[in-house]
């Protein structure tokens, strides 16, 4: 640390001008402003949000049926991912620590290695944000339904995984009897959204028609309303044969735009679409912050290993990035606790 940093100053020379009155630089104290100025911001888009799922309180999604996969495992492990992601970047913070007391030991390897760790656990939450947008972006199996009556419904159970598509009446590019083993989910998707499903068979884009060919059979547990309607208002729902019974005939029911998967920044199957939006914003936002910190985490880190720092005596830069990176895993904590928990 720099040794300006820890002098004792008497009253006067603290508050006559010149010299920070706080007994700390100028570059920490400017990382402080810019601190306080993000956490206004975050501050602003989190109580936009409570306001927001304040007025639509029923309709609103739960974290843990949104939010309930694991990569290569599928669903059925609710918030088990992000409870791993929010982990790894409390370690990182954790690393960050000991980077920083390894400066103020002059320890050079000590903050390489620390700052590494640091930097790959800064990687692994940003690739785990990454699939866990396509996640929201691609939806579930189910999707969202629209009723009879006009309401929309989200969908529990267990969705029979796709192992072929058999030909049954041939198009411009599939014979009879061919079996089809490639893009079977979004190809299914596109289909239920166009009204391209009748009885079973999916009509494919060349003309062809195919039987859907399934592993177990799809079982539908309930239906949650999430849209009012003539019948059935938000928080209804619908369990037992009858939820599988009106999730069948809205799938074959040959009418598009009857079911959604996924989210953008229109609509979404979870809830209403300023979930969606808020979503995309908010945790978008800190990703930035996130790849902005690993970005500057790696500058550093180049700046250590030159020993830039080493030779000045002190390293403070390690310090100031420090300072920035705990914000960020702060900010998480209230992300994941007013997005995910709550």
């Amino acid at each position: 640390m720099a040794g300006h940093a820890s002098q004792q100053l008497d009253s006067a020379s603290l508050w006559g001008g010149k010299i920070s009155p706080f007994s700390t630089s100028y570059g920490k104290l400017m990382m402080w402003f810019f601190l306080v100025s993000d956490a206004l911001t975050f501050g602003g888009l989190l109580v936009a949000y409570g306001f927001t799922r304040h007025n639509a309180q029923d309709a609103w999604p739960i974290g843990e049926e949104t939010f309930n996969s694991l990569p290569f495992l599928g669903h059925g492990y609710p918030l088990l991912y992000v409870a791993l992601m929010t982990f790894i970047l409390i370690v990182s913070s954790v690393t960050m620590v000991l980077a920083v007391e390894a400066g103020h030991r002059m320890d050079k390897k000590g903050v390489i290695k620390w700052m590494i760790a640091t930097i790959i656990g800064g990687f692994f939450f940003l690739g785990s944000q990454a699939w866990e947008w396509s996640h929201f972006i691609h939806g579930s199996e189910f999707g969202k339904i629209e009723l009879a009556d006009g309401s929309q419904a989200i969908v529990s159970g267990h969705f029979g995984e796709i192992e072929s598509f058999t030909v049954v009446e041939a198009g411009k590019h599939h014979k009879k009897g061919e079996v089809i083993k490639e893009d079977l989910m979004h190809t299914y998707q596109h289909a239920v959204e166009q009204g391209h499903i009748h009885e079973g068979k999916i009509h494919l884009h060349d003309g062809s028609v195919a039987a859907i060919n399934q592993k177990e059979a799809t079982h539908v547990e309930k239906l949650i309303i999430k849209k009012d309607g003539g019948e059935y208002k938000i928080g209804d729902v619908i369990e037992g044969e009858k939820a599988g019974q009106i999730y069948a005939s809205v799938i074959n029911g040959g009418v598009e735009d009857k079911v959604v998967y996924g989210a953008n920044l229109k609509n979404n199957e979870y809830g209403p679409s300023q979930y969606g939006q808020f979503f995309f914003f908010i945790t978008g936002f800190h990703g930035f912050h996130v790849f902005s910190g690993v970005v500057i985490n790696i500058l550093i880190l180049l700046g250590v290993l030159r020993g830039t720092y080493h030779k000045r005596g002190h390293y403070e830069m390690v310090e100031k990035t420090g300072l920035y990176w705990h914000f960020v895993d702060l900010v998480w904590v209230f992300v994941f606790t007013f997005f995910y928990l709550v």
